[in-house]
């Protein structure tokens, strides 16, 4: 609790009157006989596993702090993923102790009183930030431990356990790293609460399955749009408000910004501006994912012809997408090199673009590391980790992730694309200003790995049948 209220310029005065009737007249709202979150003893377990890391030391998780989108506007708090991976909590400025012992204490601010002397007893209606006038209930201690089942004290308490020293989860809270000296460990429990998320128990499967399940609806209601948009001026941003309203309706909010790239814009790997005019002779390519209560999220792309027909040449450039997709998720299974479903995709498109005249030099020579010529039509990574983030365990150590090797209930994605850039000279032109990509999420089971996004079309017949169903 601070002394200071955040309050506005343009605020009303309150007069003593005022505040002082404030203070009287209210019900108790305490909510007795909670029932722990089902996720809760999933994260007992993550806390214990994390304990058993740095035994006899001190660990330090902030949540992360509201942060100012313009003047006296916050952006939507969103917590840091380790903190509500092992919390369950998403509230801001809470932080989450692990003792030497093993003990965990997760430190939160109180909910507002409605009665006390100066500006504690003001905050619950004159706080823009944390009062609950202005933002809404928050769990008091007592509800949080029935909630997250872990022992919590109040925030104000925090310097208690401070003194000495400890290992902290750095950058997420400023407040906390001026409190507690560097440790020369703080970068290896980062690494080490990234690397924890690398395989999901099954909890969070199926947490990512009920997101890409929304996402795939929510894909059927921007086909079920595309009319609409089509006539619309900014036909991207429509389907973009249209992908949004499934994610709020059945989740937080869309796990990234979504990606609604029509015509040239889908060279763009990252196209969020979403204000473009609709062709009906484009392609579109959506990347588009739910996130959850939970803060899970999908991540799926599909490309789709907007006049419900691939023509011959966007057949050519999907179909090309398409088989090295499919060669990619083929190599998926326990053992496998992370990295070995990207070079599949890529040795494909290297030999269709070869086949194609487009690139120049054979696929043995364009795949050497010295050369890697073809990736000037396709670039980027063809997947990476997925989870509580978009790009997940992304601090994880590169022995364990990137030069790993998969293991049995992680979830990734495969997506590989073909950028065919406008104004590239290299290109013919009827393949100049084609963007697609494929991508979908899976996880790696005990002999393989399941296609978690089947429930959307991939092959161009299936899409244009798919497209043509949907707008019957």
């Amino acid at each position: 609790m601070t002394d200071k209220l955040n309050t506005g310029s343009h605020d009303l005065p309150v007069s003593e009157a005022l505040a002082s009737f404030m203070e009287t007249g209210w019900a108790d709202t305490r909510r007795d006989g909670l029932t722990a979150l089902p996720l809760a003893s999933y994260t007992a377990k993550r806390r214990a596993a994390l304990a058993a890391r740095f035994p006899g030391e001190r660990l330090i998780i902030p949540s992360g702090t509201l942060k100012s989108r313009s003047n006296d506007s916050d952006y939507r708090f969103r917590a840091h993923s380790a903190f509500t991976y092992l919390t369950g909590d998403q509230e801001p400025d809470n932080v989450l102790v692990i003792e030497p012992s093993g003990s965990a204490t997760l430190f939160l601010r109180p909910r507002s009183p409605r009665s006390a002397p100066g500006t504690a007893g003001q905050e619950f209606y004159r706080d823009r930030r944390y009062g609950e006038f202005w933002v809404g209930r928050r769990p008091d201690l007592a509800e949080a431990e029935a909630l997250y089942l872990i022992d919590c004290a109040a925030a104000d308490r925090l310097d208690e356990v401070l003194g000495g020293p400890a290992r902290v989860l750095r950058g997420v809270d400023a407040s906390v790293d001026a409190r507690v000296a560097p440790h020369d460990g703080d970068g290896e429990l980062e690494a080490f609460l990234s690397e924890m998320r690398l395989i999901k128990d099954e909890w969070e499967i199926a947490e990512l399955q009920f997101s890409v399940d929304a996402t795939t609806r929510g894909f059927e209601d921007v086909v079920r749009a595309l009319p609409a948009a089509l006539a619309h001026r900014r036909g991207e941003r429509y389907l973009e408000g249209v992908f949004g309203l499934r994610a709020r309706l059945e989740g937080n909010a869309v796990g990234y910004d979504s990606i609604v790239a029509s015509g040239a814009h889908a060279c763009v790997l990252h196209w969020i501006r979403n204000d473009g005019r609709l062709n009906g002779d484009d392609l579109l390519l959506l990347d588009a994912g739910v996130e959850t209560d939970n803060l899970y999220t999908a991540d799926i792309t599909r490309t789709l012809p907007l006049s419900g027909r691939f023509s011959p040449v966007q057949r050519q450039v999907y179909e090309l997408v398409y088989e090295a997709q499919s060669a990619a998720i083929a190599v998926l299974k326990p053992g496998a090199r992370f990295r070995d479903f990207h070079r599949t995709a890529m040795r494909v498109i290297a030999e269709g673009l070869y086949d194609w005249g487009v690139l120049k030099i054979g696929p043995d020579e364009a795949m050497e590391t010295d050369s890697g010529l073809y990736r000037r039509y396709t670039l980027c990574s063809s997947g990476h980790m997925l989870g509580m983030d978009l790009h997940d365990c992304a601090r994880a150590r590169s022995e364990v992730y990137l030069d790993g090797v998969l293991e049995e209930g992680q979830v990734l994605t495969v997506e590989p694309g073909l950028y065919l850039q406008p104004d590239d000279l290299t290109l013919p032109p009827e393949l100049r200003g084609i963007g697609v990509r494929i991508e979908d999420d899976l996880v790696i089971t005990a002999d393989g790995a399941r296609l978690m996004s089947a429930g959307l079309p991939r092959h161009p017949d299936e899409i244009e049948g798919w497209l043509g169903a949907l707008s019957a």
